[in-house]
């Protein structure tokens, strides 16, 4: 084929899938909403500080869940609190992404046993993607959780199915 195309275009031509077109401008800048409720929060917003820079990695933390295609739960969820959470996923547009952050959110932290007014993990009420562990999790785990995620959505197929 490429005997076909002009000698001084050789080397500007692409061929490619719409999927993988489409999920690599998707993984370049995904957009998290902030559910910060807890003491991850404090983490989760320090490494959207200058030392940790997500800027570099395309994410910049929006308001509104109709501006967002992540969401990062960040902290403890409680019962009263799992309806508002579910509302704001709802609200975001497909396709969206979930990032469990820290013990609370994964399992219920140290409230799982004892903890009647405790949601024993966000999973129980939206879909997680990625969960990311510790007690608080660490900034370099957040971005690490991030970046498996970057490497899911990338590898996505949105116009085709597999198989």
């Amino acid at each position: 084929m490429s005997e076909t195309i002009d000698p001084g275009l050789r080397n500007n031509v692409l061929f490619t899938t719409m999927d993988k077109l489409f999920s690599w401008a998707r993984q370049g800048s995904p957009w998290p909403i902030t559910f910060g409720l807890a003491c991850c929060a404090i983490e989760m917003m320090a490494t959207g500080a200058s030392r940790f820079d997500l800027d570099r990695l395309g994410m910049f933390f929006r308001p509104s869940p109709r501006q967002s295609d992540i969401m990062i739960v960040s902290g403890t969820v409680t019962i009263k609190m799992a309806p508002l959470l579910r509302r704001l996923y709802n609200q975001m547009p497909e396709p969206k992404y979930v990032i469990s952050m820290g013990s609370c959110s994964n399992s219920g932290g140290p409230y799982w046993q004892y903890g009647y007014h405790v949601l024993k993990g966000v999973d129980q009420i939206v879909p997680v993607d990625v969960y990311v562990p510790g007690c608080p999790p660490r900034p370099e785990a957040l971005i690490d959780g991030i970046l498996q995620l970057k490497e899911k959505i990338k590898n996505e197929r949105i116009f085709s199915k597999k198989g």
